[in-house]
């Protein structure tokens, strides 16, 4: 009886777990290991190529043939349809990019029969060509070593310089001289001595971080102890997030901004095509995950979040139902979110973790809700971006015009006066103008005014006098 009811649970469990449906997904996906960004030209590292690939090969086992396998989703073979692949114009997120796409969709080797009767193999195996759309958000932020550089937005700089000029960057400033003093010689002057202070944390980090992975040795290594590397990756943290996110000037968050929008026109692609479209990934650098983190609140899940994401790390968001499908494709209100991520390269021996979004406690939360909560800061279109940033040249030049334009409109209806009152002044300004005419008239043709009985004694109306 017992095992009966055991059998009985583990049925309803199993039936519960089967009956929700991931309906697609959109991954947001940093780099592999690259050479410094001081030395740029960077480039992606045959180790990068590997952490990226391994990823790929991992959410293939999770959305194209796993228990959580995107509803509809072609396994072996690619429908380009069904995909849509995006990264920046930048060497190394969008070779990150194809090796992902490598692990996600291996070689599937076809044959072709001709009508001639001769068959063709596909080279290489069958390796498949998948599109990389170039974006422009992030253009070259792997060659950059300012974390906004790349974004072009006048206000996101100028709010992030701003962290400059705050009491937390002076106290960590002077406090750390001496001990970036003592990394110089370490650096090997990659960058100048006088450029090895907490203002360049992270390029003083990623110098030596790059070294520690690659270098056999390193001028003055027994300098870069385990607790000194901790010191730096934690004031390179701290120095990025102060550049990546303010909860108090929210447009120095800018990239997480564009991702919001992004993900939410991903999203409604998944829901108007009723699943058609599946799988959405973008290749971006570590300030979009880290200005994304501080706008859904992630820092309250966990303070991990204010920090420089490891290479390849990835963060996803997955629409799921619980809904039967056998009646068609679920309305918006059956629809729900999930939000993963994962610190470094992802894999069947260490998956993301799911974490709740906006400060909540739920690990998923309706789309409408999500879609509500992203709209609070989400720029969905080129002219909600000029007008956020502030920029009035190339792409924002019409929006400018278009502003200006409406602007004066509003000024001169401010400054227009209501048709009743517009009627009075008109009647006596046109009153002013009969009387002083008729005055000139007077005046010139030397006529005057007199009376009705002056008329009836025959006094004259004009004086042919010649004038003193």
């Amino acid at each position: 009886m017992k095992s009966a009811v055991a059998l009985s649970a583990l049925s309803m469990l199993a039936a519960a777990e089967a009956a929700e449906t991931v309906l697609g997904a959109y991954i947001f996906h940093r780099h592999g290991d690259r050479t410094p960004k001081a030395l740029a030209p960077t480039n992606l590292t045959a180790l990068g190529y590997e952490q990226v690939y391994t990823s790929g090969q991992y959410y293939r086992s999770r959305y194209l043939s796993g228990d959580s396998k995107i509803h509809g989703i072609n396994e072996d073979e690619v429908k380009l349809s069904q995909l849509q692949v995006q990264a920046p114009v930048d060497n190394v997120l969008q070779n990150s990019a194809m090796a992902f796409l490598q692990g996600l969709y291996p070689p599937y080797q076809t044959v072709q029969t001709l009508a001639s009767g001769q068959s063709v193999t596909a080279p290489m195996d069958g390796y498949q060509l998948i599109p990389v759309n170039t974006i422009s958000t992030g253009s070259g932020s792997e060659d950059s070593g300012w974390l906004q550089d790349a974004s072009s937005c006048v206000n996101a700089e100028v709010s992030s310089n701003s962290f400059f000029n705050s009491e937390e960057y002076s106290k960590l400033a002077s406090n750390t001289e001496d001990f970036y003093s003592s990394i110089v010689p370490s650096i090997n002057r990659v960058i100048s001595d006088d450029e090895v202070t907490f203002k360049n944390a992270y390029i003083v980090y990623d110098i030596i971080h790059v070294a520690e992975i690659h270098n056999s040795s390193i001028p003055n290594e027994d300098v870069l102890t385990n607790s000194t590397l901790h010191q730096l990756q934690t004031l390179a943290h701290a120095h990025e997030w102060g550049l990546a996110y303010n909860a108090s000037d929210n447009i120095r968050a800018v990239a997480g901004m564009q991702l919001a929008g992004e993900i939410i026109s991903y999203m409604n692609a998944i829901i108007s095509t009723e699943g058609s479209t599946k799988l959405g990934i973008q290749f971006g650098a570590y300030a979009t995950f880290m200005s994304f983190f501080g706008l859904v609140d992630l820092p309250k899940a966990s303070t991990d979040f204010t920090g420089v994401v490891d290479y390849a790390s990835s963060m996803v968001f997955e629409l799921f139902t619980d809904s039967d499908l056998s009646a068609g494709f679920p309305g918006a209100d059956d629809l729900q979110v999930r939000f993963l991520f994962h610190n470094g390269t992802a894999s069947n021996s260490s998956e993301p973790t799911v974490f709740p979004l906006f400060g909540g406690s739920n690990n998923a939360m309706s789309w409408n809700d999500f879609q509500t909560n992203l709209n609070e800061f989400a720029i969905s279109n080129t002219e909600q971006w000029c007008t956020k940033c502030g920029n009035s040249t190339g792409a924002c030049a019409a929006y400018v015009s278009t502003t200006n334009d409406a602007s004066a409109q509003q000024n001169s209806n401010d400054d227009r006066v209501s048709p009743a009152i517009g009627g009075v002044i008109g009647a006596f300004v046109t009153l002013v103008v009969v009387l002083g005419s008729l005055v000139a008239f007077m005046f010139v043709g030397g006529f005057r005014l007199v009376s009705k009985e002056a008329l009836a004694r025959g006094v004259p109306t004009t004086s042919i006098e010649p004038k003193a």
